[in-house]
């Protein structure tokens, strides 16, 4: 394992004002890019050629980037990486096969850990984030063999509520099925339990079109999420209550529609603005009740995982030097599902 110990962010970012800063990932081009919350000043982070980045992660006060990279989801080489917030010293944390293919990414920064969505392992993974201790919490695979063949089974999105005790995760369905599900389950496996046979798993939502990334808030106790089914349900960015038994089973709501293929999405609780990616290649922003849309960028590829946060000028001015990685040979072109 190449992991090291977190590297703290030096005096001069310490000291230095901090703004807001979106950072998203384009899955085609194998790009992390970076731009201001209205969209101007975009630029080129990391460009590290088709290994099909998914989920993303900002660790601000210790100057760092996470992501997932899906590899070949035929293959069982996906891994999960870290650079600086400026993508210098990029290193691996989680290796080629660590995980199968790794999607949205959490990161928990009360117990130092990252959570993932493995979707053609059927699981909810996390670890420590230097990579060590690899933990499955869910095993949905009932048996399958990985890559897992039935969509219904696939894990794609992730959320955790660490005061609450407990994460949320998508498992998507097939496209046009309307057969996707939301899930929570405490944050500690019980006692005598494993991922394969835990019996405190809650489905909270179910006959979804394709719930895909999740966010919360968890003040207002509510749920978002994007969704890239067929509408007029699908490709929707929907919020329901995080505990529906407490509002008698209250329906999603949707708050923004007619995305192209909506994945991303990250909330600026502080602002009370949402921002979110679709696989058309844009970016949007709008108020957490979905009012105030805007379109802050268009053609920008098969955009996936995007992550917002205050982030030192320093980092962001530096984020102009783009950081290449060679293309590995045996990568083939894979659409994101």
């Amino acid at each position: 394992m190449s992991a090291t110990a977190s590297t703290p962010i030096d005096a001069q970012a310490k000291n230095a004002p901090a703004s807001g800063r979106l950072f998203f990932l384009n899955l085609s081009a194998g790009l992390i890019l970076s731009a201001n919350p209205d969209g101007s000043d975009l630029k080129t982070t990391i460009n590290e050629g088709r290994k099909l980045p998914d989920g993303l992660a900002l660790d601000v006060a210790a100057g760092h980037i996470y992501w997932t990279n899906m590899g070949d989801p035929k293959r069982n080489d996906g891994s999960i990486m870290r650079s600086d917030l400026n993508g210098k010293n990029m290193i691996t944390i989680v290796p080629p096969g660590g995980t199968f293919t790794p999607k949205q990414l959490q990161l928990e920064k009360k117990t130092s850990k990252l959570y993932w969505s493995d979707r053609e392992g059927m699981r909810v993974m996390r670890a420590n984030l230097d990579g060590a201790e690899i933990e499955t919490l869910v095993d949905t695979s009932a048996g399958d063999s990985r890559p897992g063949p039935d969509p219904r089974k696939r894990c794609v999105g992730i959320a955790v509520d660490t005061d609450g005790g407990k994460f949320y995760w998508t498992q998507k369905g097939g496209h046009h099925s309307g057969l996707g599900r939301i899930f929570r389950a405490n944050i500690q496996v019980p006692q005598g339990q494993s991922a394969e046979n835990r019996r405190d798993i809650e489905l909270l939502y179910d006959n979804l079109p394709e719930p895909i990334d999740l966010d919360l808030d968890p003040v207002n106790r509510t749920l978002y999420w994007t969704d890239r089914g067929d509408p007029p349900r699908g490709n929707t960015v929907n919020r329901a209550p995080m505990d529906p038994e407490a509002e008698n089973g209250k329906e999603p709501e949707i708050l923004f529609s007619h995305l192209m293929e909506g994945i991303g999405l990250a909330l600026d609780l502080k602002g009370g603005r949402m921002f979110i990616t679709d696989f058309g290649g844009s970016v949007y922003s709008a108020n957490l009740d979905g009012s105030n849309r805007k379109t802050l960028l268009f053609a920008e590829g098969n955009l996936t995982g995007i992550a917002y946060a205050e982030v030192p000028s320093v980092d962001r001015g530096e984020a102009s030097r783009v950081i290449e990685v060679p293309e590995e040979k045996h990568m083939v072109a894979a659409i994101s599902d």
